[in-house]
């Protein structure tokens, strides 16, 4: 592996401790089709060694003084309790005075009393996948006896308010449950969820590379490509109802929940409008420092791009710094911006796109330039409507006020302009 004279950057590092196991079957979801990549002798457990590995290497190589550690899956709680309690003291033992702050992604459904106590006492971040009410959620995110999950998870929710955990809850967004956007937003209002990301659910169907790999969903596309294989699952959120989806929860939080409820989308377009950096890489000029780690210390580019071609190395073998500083990790990190259709960049809304993640970019833009956003029509619509509410907040934030003023100011109409 290449090593670079220059001081590495800030970067993140996803673990997969579990892998791509899960208890759950979700027909959506794009990683647990990962075990085809693995040989069949595989355990999908981070042994102790690799666990101690990567969080002494990724702790040394980050030259900041909060390290953020972020487990997912897979199913991450697979692993037990007493796992993460061996994490705690393998990041005390390698913290060397730096604030070490954890996450965890979970379907919930594994949490109990002793769970929530742990993640309270430990200060956890927790992210639970829950899809809105019971007929939404439990459309796709069903066990693997084919048995609702909806109840299980929503137990785990006021187990965590109940050990007053920090969560917030993502919920991806369907064909389906794009249709009812104030139903599924209710239903968090009344839940008493304050902080909430939507996730577009977006998977194309498998092409020829996926299918000799074994997997249910294509391989990312090449911009050199003319033509991607662009059918789409049937679970796939259409673009513009995307937009719409997003408008209509938009309207009913900027008119009462400013403030109050955190919704991840409308804050990352705010961040946009004041002219500062993207806080998500995918809607950054460019990506490549979020990495992830698997359980057995391979390294990949980007969770969304666990595929040999990006395979950086293996923690054993490499160091973060090594790797996450390679031309090859470079080069991905910049194709995001070099590759940006003609017709995206000349686009009014692109400060707050950037052409979204290069997984998606599987469309032919209207001027024929493969590499346009599966996303961008409702994209464009979104930004374009939320446009006027982000200008008065920018306004009200530069001088001095909360961002929550907006509900007042909109009562206004012609206060209000483009």
């Amino acid at each position: 592996m290449e090593n670079t004279k220059t001081a590495t950057k800030a970067f993140h590092i996803l673990a997969k401790p579990s892998g791509p196991i899960c208890n759950l079957d979700c027909h959506y979801c794009f990683y647990t089709e990962k075990k085809a990549l693995f040989s069949g002798k595989s355990r999908f457990r981070m042994s102790d060694e690799t666990l101690e590995e990567f969080i002494s290497q990724y702790i040394k190589a980050q030259d900041v003084d909060e390290i953020p550690f972020v487990w997912q899956g897979g199913e991450p709680t697979l692993m037990g309790l007493d796992f993460y309690k061996r994490v705690i003291e393998l990041q005390k033992k390698y913290g060397t005075g730096k604030r070490i702050t954890n996450s965890l992604q979970t379907n919930g459904t594994l949490l109990t009393e002793e769970w929530c106590k742990f993640l309270a006492d430990h200060n956890f971040l927790v992210g639970l996948s829950l899809d809105g009410p019971e007929s939404i959620h439990d459309r796709y995110r069903v066990d693997r006896g084919g048995k609702p999950t909806f109840h299980r998870v929503l137990y785990a929710l006021h187990l965590l308010k109940k050990y007053n955990v920090s969560f917030n809850v993502l919920v991806c967004v369907t064909k389906n449950s794009s249709r009812y956007p104030l139903e599924i937003y209710n239903f968090f209002k009344k839940e008493g969820v304050e902080f909430i990301q939507f996730i577009p659910i977006v998977e194309r169907l498998p092409d020829t590379e996926a299918i000799k790999l074994g997997l249910r969903h294509a391989t990312p596309p090449s911009v050199k490509q003319e033509e991607a294989q662009k059918a789409v699952s049937a679970w796939t959120v259409d673009s513009e109802k995307y937009g719409d989806f997003l408008i209509a929860i938009f309207d009913e939080w900027v008119r009462k929940d400013v403030g109050k409820i955190h919704v991840m989308n409308f804050e990352h377009a705010l961040t946009s409008w004041l002219g500062l950096p993207a806080t998500t890489c995918f809607f950054a000029e460019t990506c490549g420092r979020a990495g992830i780690v698997e359980h057995n210390g391979d390294a990949y580019s980007c969770d969304h791009f666990m595929y040999p071609e990006y395979k950086l190395g293996n923690i054993f073998n490499d160091t973060f710094s090594e790797m996450m500083d390679s031309n090859k990790q470079r080069a991905f990190g910049e194709n995001k911006k070099s590759s940006l259709p003609k017709y995206c960049q000349s686009c009014e809304v692109r400060f707050a796109c950037n052409g979204e993640c290069p997984k998606q970019r599987f469309l032919i833009t209207p001027d024929g330039e493969p590499g346009l956003n599966y996303l961008c029509a409702g994209y464009k619509k979104y930004f374009h409507h939320i446009h006027k509410y982000m200008k008065v907040m920018v306004q009200l934030i530069e001088n001095g006020l909360p961002a929550s003023e907006v509900m007042e100011v909109i009562k206004r109409p012609l206060i209000v302009k483009r």
